[in-house]
């Protein structure tokens, strides 16, 4: 079905910077004049169960919901329910504390009609006038909204936003009617594009699962990357991560091989972003790849670690994705582990060793990992053994998995981008939509309905009459 899209006739300003102008016959309001905001309680993570009261946690927020809560991840005991806030359908549930700014305020609808609650850290919104619940999630979640917020966050290592600031945040409102329709429009277009994201996805894990095997083989032995096939000849290595390895190989201590760099930075050092998507590099360049702002440190400065190009950094997420390799120099934070080799190797083959599956898994196993984003330290590092190929045959090993990962990797870079600028098209729509830019009351007349819209109401006023 081809979408036809129009402006409005007339547009006013808004009075808000990041809203610019809305339609004409268009109302803006802030939350405080719409209804009543107020912080959740809520017990202890050792409550939850499998079955029981549905609960959103805070964390939830972020991990789980986007612009409407439909159903749960976790639940409570009816026992323990009174110790959490309950929710209703159409109210907005905020999260109250994040690490940056720019996620401060992420918001949802909810949109389940059954008995639920909330936890601790979550501010509640209920509105006292009739708002379409579905508008009410894609506007919350729109970026004209959600600069606002980021206005609004308060903090330096953590983020906190407050009921009383969110009280300001100004949202556009259309007639309900109007409301109602925007969000059957975007009920409908956002399923089609989210649909081809995730076909789109899915072809990105084949290719990337790929690649990553191919890696796999290559730096832990299992293939000779000369043949294709495996070695000859292999020997118990002695360590429960790698069980064989080829026969000519060796099994280094990882002290051996790296230590700790212990220097702070140096005068005219450039701040240093550690990123599991692309390695250690300037700050600078990695808000210019990601197209945002990320919170920068500005006291302790001289307490930063110097860094080298090819040094490893652990970072706070190596956990999760492996040791990241410096490509430029400077400093970064300073619980950071800064590692620089102090035996002759071949930096390609260990920086792919050290973002292989087999050895994020070693390195895990080395801690008690109680909470996501545990720093690991040297002494975790150094409780991983590492194969050591001949230093010529681990150049031999970084070049045949450039070759082989070649153009793999330039069909990922395809894919990504693909599903960057579907994202972009998404937000940027949603934006133009709940703003008023376009009008889709013609079009939204003749679409399917994806699913139903609600309308929520606890008082007799409406917006118009305010």
């Amino acid at each position: 079905m081809k979408l036809h899209l129009c402006t409005h006739a007339d547009y006013v300003g808004s009075g808000v910077p990041s809203l610019g102008e809305v339609p004409a016959h268009w109302k803006v309001r802030r939350l405080g004049q719409m209804g009543r905001i107020w912080k959740g309680r809520g017990g202890s993570k050792a409550d939850e169960t499998s079955a029981g009261v549905p609960c959103v946690r805070y964390g939830d927020l972020y991990t789980s919901h986007e612009f409407f809560i439909q159903s749960t991840r976790s639940a409570i005991p009816e026992t323990a329910a009174e110790n959490y806030t309950p929710i209703e359908f159409g109210d907005v549930l905020f999260a109250s504390s994040g690490e940056t700014i720019e996620e401060i305020g992420k918001a949802a609808v909810n949109l389940m009609r059954l008995e639920a609650r909330c936890g601790g850290d979550v501010l509640v919104f209920r509105s006292r006038y009739p708002v379409d619940a579905r508008y009410l999630g894609y506007t919350m979640g729109c970026h004209p909204v959600v600069v606002q917020k980021a206005a609004m966050g308060r903090g330096i290592t953590i983020m906190h936003i407050y009921a009383d600031r969110l009280k300001r945040l100004a949202l556009p409102l259309p007639p309900l009617p109007e409301q109602t329709a925007i969000a059957r429009f975007l009920d409908y277009v956002d399923g089609r594009v989210q649909r081809t994201i995730r076909e789109k996805e899915r072809l990105l894990a084949l290719l990337d699962e790929q690649r990553l095997t191919v890696i796999e083989q290559a730096v832990t032995g299992q293939i000779n990357v000369r043949t294709g096939k495996p070695f000859a000849a292999y020997k118990n290595s002695g360590v429960e991560w790698l069980p064989k390895v080829p026969a000519h190989w060796e099994l280094r201590r990882s002290k051996r091989l790296f230590r700790p760099r212990r220097e702070l930075s140096r005068p005219g050092d450039i701040q240093l972003s550690a990123t599991q998507a692309y390695g250690v590099i300037a700050q600078a360049e990695y808000e210019e790849r990601i197209g945002r702002k990320v919170t920068k440190i500005t006291r302790n400065l001289k307490q930063r670690r110097h860094v080298e190009v090819d040094d490893f950094v652990i970072s706070m997420r190596s956990f999760q994705g492996g040791l990241e390799r410096a490509w430029q120099s400077g400093c970064i934070r300073s619980s950071y582990v800064v590692l620089q080799a102090i035996a002759p190797l071949d930096v390609g083959y260990f920086g792919r060793l050290f973002k292989s599956r087999s050895y994020i898994a070693a390195l895990q196993s080395t801690a008690n990992f109680i909470r996501d984003g545990q720093d690991l330290n040297f002494e975790n590092f150094a409780g991983v053994d590492l194969p050591f190929p001949p230093p010529a045959e681990q150049r031999e090993i970084t070049e045949a998995i450039g070759r082989e990962a070649g153009q793999t990797s330039s069909k990922i870079r395809v894919s990504r981008r693909q599903i960057a600028l579907l994202r972009e098209y998404r937000a940027r729509l949603i934006a133009d939509v709940v703003t008023g830019k376009v009008d889709v009351r013609e079009t939204a007349v003749d679409l399917p309905e994806v699913d139903p819209l609600g309308t929520v109401s606890s008082g007799t006023a409406t917006p118009e009459s305010s």
